[in-house]
């Protein structure tokens, strides 16, 4: 255990050391709260309107996707971590070192969506302000999801990056994995709106899962999927890519 906690204790220092990774990895989901969030809100700000959006405002159903999205984002970015890492030598030490290689990696893994969840918490606490149908009550399962999201979708970013050396090229996996899985999760307008073709791609996407249960119990919109289902969909997947990502680890080899 002690080089899984060490590990998590690297990457809080290091993100927390990195004051631009900090301001910008907040700034961006504010932007979608403030400038999208507001000036959808005026939009749907018609009599019945909350009917679409569960019976609540438009702010306070964008905020439980904002806050997952958030997560989501910054747990991904841990794959760049790895490439870094591989560039400037850490992986090789860590190859080298006579302590457990799955340990290693399932505490980057597990700093890496503490970090996220953190950011998610910051984010939460400021939509208190600019939404007023939010509940306190809510915000530990809420941020639960998010953190079994954020464990999945680190694990995914880290296996996909222990089969690359070039970061401009993770990036743009990232784009094209990222952007997609966003818009299909229901965070921005419900599921249920879609053509028929992108409801069952959002069947299929983990953050979908993440956004349904936190939406629950943030706002009390009721699930499109059982509460049950979105438990054990996410924790399902979280246990399957950090598994990935151990085994990718362990096959990993000393150039």
């Amino acid at each position: 255990m002690r080089v899984f906690t060490t590990m998590i204790y690297r990457e809080m220092k290091r993100f927390i050391r990195s004051k631009a990774r900090v301001i910008g990895s907040l700034i961006n989901p504010v932007i979608w709260l403030v400038l999208f969030g507001k000036g959808w809100a005026g939009a749907f700000n018609f009599p019945g309107a909350s009917m679409i959006f569960g019976g609540v405002d438009y702010m306070t159903y964008l905020v439980p996707g904002i806050v997952a999205m958030t997560v989501f984002n910054m747990s991904f970015i841990q794959g760049i971590t790895i490439i870094w890492d591989k560039q400037f030598g850490f992986i090789k030490e860590i190859l080298v070192a006579p302590a457990s290689r799955g340990e290693a990696i399932l505490g980057r893994i597990t700093g890496g969506a503490i970090m996220a969840m953190i950011q998610g918490v910051i984010i939460l606490a400021l939509s208190f302000f600019i939404a007023s149908g939010l509940k306190l009550s809510g915000v530990l399962p809420a941020l639960a999801l998010s953190f079994l999201v954020g464990l999945a979708v680190a694990g995914m970013g880290v296996a996909i990056a222990m089969r690359m050396s070039s970061m401009e090229g993770f990036q743009m996996i990232m784009t094209m994995i990222m952007l997609p899985m966003t818009f299909l999760s229901g965070a921005f307008y419900p599921v249920k709106t879609m053509p028929e073709w992108m409801q069952w791609l959002a069947k299929v996407n983990p953050l979908t899962y993440a956004v349904d249960g936190s939406r629950y119990y943030l706002a009390g919109v009721s699930p499109a999927f059982s509460l049950r289902t979105d438990w054990t969909v996410l924790t399902g997947l979280a246990l399957l890519f950090m598994g990935i990502a151990v085994v990718e680890f362990r096959k990993a080899t000393i150039d």
